[in-house]
C-alpha cells in the first residue's frame, strides 16, 4: 500500500522545498504508484493555468525566508535576539534548503576571505622583512 501525501506536500515536492529524506520518499512512491504521478500532473496543470493557492504563492516566493543580507548578519551574529531566533528557527527547525544553501555559500565566502586576508598579511610581512632593522 502506498503512502498518502497531502496537496501541500506534493506542491512542496514540486518546489523542491522538502528535506532530502522527504523528497526521496515521494520519488520512491512515484515509481511505485502511477496515481501519485497523476496527482502531480494535476497540480502542475493547475499551476500552468495560473491557479494558485496562498500557501503555494508563499512558498514559491519564499516570503518567510530571510534575505541574503539578513543571513549574512546572522552568520556574523549581528542580528538582534528576535531576528536571530527567527533565522535559527527557519534554518534549523524548518530546514529551508534555499536558506541553508545561501548560508553555506556565505560561510564559504567568509572562509575564503579569511584565507585571502591571512595570505595577504603573510605577503606584507615577507615583503617588508628586509626593511626591518633590529635595534
Amino acid at each position: 500500500m502506498s503512502q498518502e501525501f497531502t496537496e501541500s506536500e506534493l506542491e512542496a515536492y514540486l518546489d523542491e522545498a522538502l528535506s532530502p529524506d522527504e523528497m526521496a520518499t515521494i520519488e520512491s512512491e512515484l515509481r511505485a504508484d502511477p496515481e501519485l504521478g497523476e496527482r502531480l500532473a494535476v497540480i502542475n496543470g493547475r499551476r500552468d493555468a495560473g491557479i494558485h493557492t496562498i500557501g503555494e504563492i508563499w512558498r514559491r516566493h519564499r516570503l518567510s525566508c530571510p534575505n541574503r543580507e539578513q543571513l549574512g548578519s546572522y552568520l556574523l551574529e549581528a542580528l538582534d535576539q528576535e531576528q536571530s531566533a527567527y533565522c535559527r528557527f527557519h534554518i534549523e527547525e524548518v530546514g529551508c534548503r534555499f536558506c541553508n544553501a545561501n548560508l553555506h555559500d556565505l560561510r564559504m565566502q567568509q572562509e575564503e576571505a579569511d584565507d585571502v586576508a591571512a595570505s595577504r598579511r603573510t605577503k606584507y610581512f615577507q615583503s617588508s622583512a628586509g626593511y626591518l632593522r633590529g635595534k
